[in-house]
């Protein structure tokens, strides 16, 4: 039996740099090629290999040591058992205390005593990417060629760990809260247990992002107040709402992808919605509902104020078709009656977006020159930024606003 250094080789301008990584273990068997671990400079990762075959005597590096060319890095005991039969390899992260990570929850490194784990095969970039996320990289599922794993791999697991920790009950109470003073227990209104799991699948699975404008309905309003009718001479009361389904509607249909769902089936499918049924979310008693205004494309906007008044009651008498609450274009959910100007929305799954609305109010506007005074309507915007980007969202906002501005107020009660 013999034994043979392996040292680090010629890794360039290099010198002291940090080991992230040690794939191997003592006792462990390895051959030739077989990665022993990853160092990071300022400017790349690298992982070295091994340049014989054997069985791991003494391991001489760990993780957070700096090293250089010539460092002795383990030595082998060469033997002709371990050149005809080798051991599966392993991944074994020591000295935990040294790696940064994100999520503690979410690392759940499997080790296992008797070596015989097996390496998921990535680049030392991937490598990065995964343990700055807290993730043994063991235990992720790769998607390309002989299960090589990249980053679409590791944002996958970790959105499933994620989901199964925020499902699973490990945060409890430390003490109870009848500890502290007087208190009462009540029942979670029916409604709201049952729109929390919703909630929970959005706001977990659906990378959120919300822009915030604002749009002058300054002619807007003069115009819905001056209404009458025609036969009665009488003004018609027809809420802000309506015309803000109505200019939504003329925005979908100028940009479809707000009208659409990922398809959970088939991956990498998109479904384009070509009939426009706007959500609007109710404030009950009982909780938020949201029932769907069909056709709206169809539809003028006393109709509409018409429907929303039916649909309102029927949800606050929970009379409403649970049908109803379902097969949405886009959700509008409005807080102007209530008060409050910008907010965060959360989308209406499997929707990809949903607009926010606050309390209109008169403010100093600069325009042409001088400060005027408007009525501005705060709009809070959320989208799926899986399908929609940035720049789409700012330009469905202007499209918003310039259909609920003065060019297309009128236009809107056809």
């Amino acid at each position: 039996m013999s034994a043979t250094e392996i040292k680090v080789p010629n890794i360039g301008d290099f010198k002291d740099v940090e080991v992230i990584e040690v794939l191997v273990s003592e006792g462990q068997t390895i051959k030739k090629n077989d990665p022993l671990l990853t160092i990071e400079s300022d400017k790349s990762s690298v992982e070295i290999p091994s340049n014989s075959d054997g069985k791991i005597k003494n391991l001489k590096i760990k993780v957070g040591d700096k090293v250089s060319e010539g460092d002795l890095i383990l030595i082998l005991e060469n033997t002709s058992q371990t050149q005809e039969k080798v051991q599966k390899k392993t991944i074994i992260k020591k000295d935990f205390k040294k790696i940064h990570v994100i999520k503690p929850e979410i690392q759940q490194t499997i080790i296992n005593q008797n070596n015989d784990t097996d390496i998921s095969s990535a680049s030392p970039k991937v490598r990065k990417f995964a343990r700055e996320l807290g993730v043994d990289i063991n235990q992720v599922k790769g998607s390309e060629r002989k299960g090589r794993v990249i980053e679409s791999d590791i944002k996958l697991f970790v959105a499933s760990k994620s989901k199964n920790i925020l499902n699973s009950e490990n945060i409890k109470q430390e003490y109870s809260h009848s500890e502290f003073g007087e208190i009462e227990i009540k029942d979670i209104p029916r409604v709201k247990k049952i729109s929390s799991k919703y909630l929970m699948n959005s706001w977990t699975n659906i990378p959120h992002v919300t822009n915030h404008d604002e749009a002058d309905i300054t002619e807007l309003e003069e115009f819905r107040t001056s209404l009458t009718d025609i036969y009665t001479r009488e003004k018609k009361k027809i809420t802000p709402l309506a015309f803000i389904v109505k200019a939504l509607t003329a925005s979908l249909k100028k940009f479809p992808n707000f009208n659409s769902s990922i398809d959970e089936i088939e991956e990498g499918k998109m479904t384009i919605k070509k009939y426009y049924h706007i959500g609007i979310a109710v404030d009950t008693p009982h909780g938020l509902m949201v029932p769907k205004l069909r056709n709206v494309d169809n539809k003028n906007i006393s109709l509409i104020g018409e429907e929303l008044k039916k649909l309102s009651n029927e949800c606050r008498n929970l009379k409403i078709d649970k049908k109803e609450l379902f097969g949405g274009s886009m959700t509008i959910t409005s807080l102007g009656g209530i008060g409050g100007s910008f907010f965060t929305p959360i989308i209406n799954y499997p929707e990809v977006a949903i607009l926010g609305v606050g309390k209109s109010e008169k403010k100093q506007v600069y325009i042409d020159g001088k400060f005027v005074t408007r009525i501005m309507l705060p709009l809070s915007l959320s989208y799926d930024h899986r399908i929609i980007d940035g720049a789409e969202a700012a330009r469905f906002n202007n499209e918003l606003k310039d259909n609920l501005g003065k060019n297309f107020a009128y236009k809107l009660a056809i």
